[in-house]
């Protein structure tokens, strides 16, 4: 919370999915596509196969433009994004792994040396020198993922880490194997889904069984993608599974989210045995694409899933998603949250004001005011009361108040409001309302900050207890608490323009 936030219409966690998202597709085909490059010049040099020689050579060059040009570039992307909207988490992982990083960074020099002596060495050096490169490449790029996957977890499972602090407990943390089985299943799978399609290019009489021998590896690959996310949910604690899955999950969406995946897994098995094995016959460039984009999305669906399970933490029990440090609660309630953060204590001094500054300061790293996430949308307006105290507001009922009122129907929400003709008489007593509710809130998230203090070092914290598990605590002052509250009473009734705030987390 000691840096200043950068604002943005689409949230910062929305500008990270994107580019980290599209990086680890490439990244992991990139290491699949090493072992299937490998594996299929080998099997061509000793089988003296020269179909299967020219697919490891014309995959040879999707892996140059598509891992070492983009995945480079989209590599510094999510450092450049997530040092801008995670800087604690950032330093954080810098401080606790640098040696970690500075040995992927070695490999993955080694990695793109190899890549690039690969696809430009074809019929210039000797077959078994051209292995040699084809398999050191392979080796690095896997190396890079050992290393990576193990700080990865940490942020999720930081297991005795939270005890200890110390480098290989919270490297080998408890999902550290089963999330290494199920990325290399997944990089089997993108190497497939991108291999398809140079090897559509291969003549009629061996296309069949070039797509057969793809096949399988898809089948593989789908399995071990299979065998490692089962694993992986298996070993994650129930205060992380409460989140997604069981009878009523805390977060519909990453339900919704764990339910996509499988189902597209489950799509890219199908169409991938059909139009490989079956009948490969079937095999065409928008076939290829649905499978590709099936199993893109099983990839994409697992990692919104991984993120998402993390709330309401950066790293699981240490510290929140939006930088503030579970150790640091008590102080920043004594001293006030504009006492720590010197970029948000400047400012006009009314109470508005402060409440905005403190909004950028705790909530922005996960809301935005009227885009991503808006917090304008997620409050009640004048309209949305009148229609549920006229009786036509079950759908505004069920997104605006279900989440905090769980213990009451829409009738007796109505039951609790003015009739509708004293709310149009006096529209100001819904904005009490509103704020009243509000505060409500609020001082909910400030207790839950008590709990957080009280929960024993050490151990990864029970959130699921929590009537709002997946949100970070309010720290502050008293004064503090009712400056945000008033910021959020003021949004909700839509005029948060007269603010400059244009959009963005403001």
């Amino acid at each position: 919370m000691d840096y200043p936030i950068w604002d943005l219409a689409m949230g910062g966690g929305m500008l990270m999915a994107i580019v980290a998202i599209s990086h680890v597709i490439v990244s992991h085909f990139a290491i699949g596509g090493g072992l299937l490059l490998a594996v299929t010049e080998t099997l061509a040099v000793k089988r003296d196969d020269p179909v299967l020689r020219e697919l490891a050579r014309r995959s040879s060059l999707m892996l140059i433009l598509v891992s070492t040009v983009f995945g480079a570039i989209s590599g510094v992307g999510i450092w450049v994004v997530a040092g801008l909207i995670s800087p604690a988490a950032i330093s954080e992982l810098i401080h606790t792994y640098v040696w970690g990083w500075a040995i992927e960074w070695v490999f993955f020099i080694l990695e793109i040396v190899a890549a690039l002596v690969y696809y430009t060495t074809w019929d210039k050096i000797s077959r078994g020198a051209h292995l040699l490169v084809g398999w050191l490449y392979f080796i690095a790029a896997y190396l890079s993922l050992v290393i990576i996957n193990g700080i990865i977890t940490f942020m999720l499972t930081p297991g005795r880490w939270l005890e200890t602090h110390a480098f290989w407990d919270g490297f080998f943390n408890p999902t550290y194997w089963p999330s290494l089985l199920l990325r290399s299943g997944i990089a089997i799978l993108m190497a497939t889904a991108f291999m398809i399609f140079p090897a559509l290019k291969t003549s009629s009489d061996r296309k069949a069984d070039v797509l057969g021998y793809l096949g399988w590896w898809m089948v593989g690959g789908v399995l071990l993608s299979y065998a490692g996310y089962r694993w992986w949910e298996a070993m994650l604690p129930a205060t992380v599974r409460h989140l997604f899955s069981g009878a009523e999950p805390a977060l519909a969406t990453l339900a919704a989210t764990r339910s996509f995946a499988l189902w597209s897994l489950t799509v890219a098995l199908v169409v991938g045995v059909v139009i490989l094995i079956v009948a490969p016959r079937l095999a065409r460039v928008v076939t290829a694409v649905v499978m590709a984009v099936a199993a893109f999305t099983f990839f994409g669906g697992y990692e919104r899933l991984r993120e998402g399970a993390r709330k309401p933490f950066l790293i699981h029990s240490h510290l929140f998603s939006n930088g503030l440090l579970v150790s640091d609660i008590g102080t920043i309630n004594e001293e006030g949250v504009l006492a720590r953060s010197s970029w948000a204590a400047r400012g006009a001094d009314d109470s508005l004001a402060m409440g905005r500054r403190i909004f950028r300061t705790e909530c922005s790293s996960c809301h935005t005011r009227d885009g991503y996430q808006s917090i304008q949308r997620a409050l009640p307006t004048y309209r949305d009361v009148l229609e549920i105290a006229k009786g036509e507001g079950a759908g505004v009922f069920e997104s605006e108040c279900g989440g905090c009122h769980s213990d009451v129907n829409e009738a007796d929400m109505r039951n609790m409001l003015p009739t509708p003709a004293e709310i149009v008489e006096d529209p100001g007593t819904i904005h009490d309302l509103n704020r009243g509710m509000i505060y409500m809130a609020v001082s909910q998230l400030q207790e839950m900050g008590e709990v957080y203090r009280a929960a024993p070092r050490g151990e990864m914290i029970n959130t699921a207890e929590l009537h709002f598990s997946y949100m970070s605590p309010f720290v502050g002052t008293d004064e503090e608490l009712e400056a945000l509250v008033e910021y959020l009473a003021f949004v909700a009734q839509g005029d948060g323009a007269e603010l400059g705030a244009n959009g963005g987390g403001q």
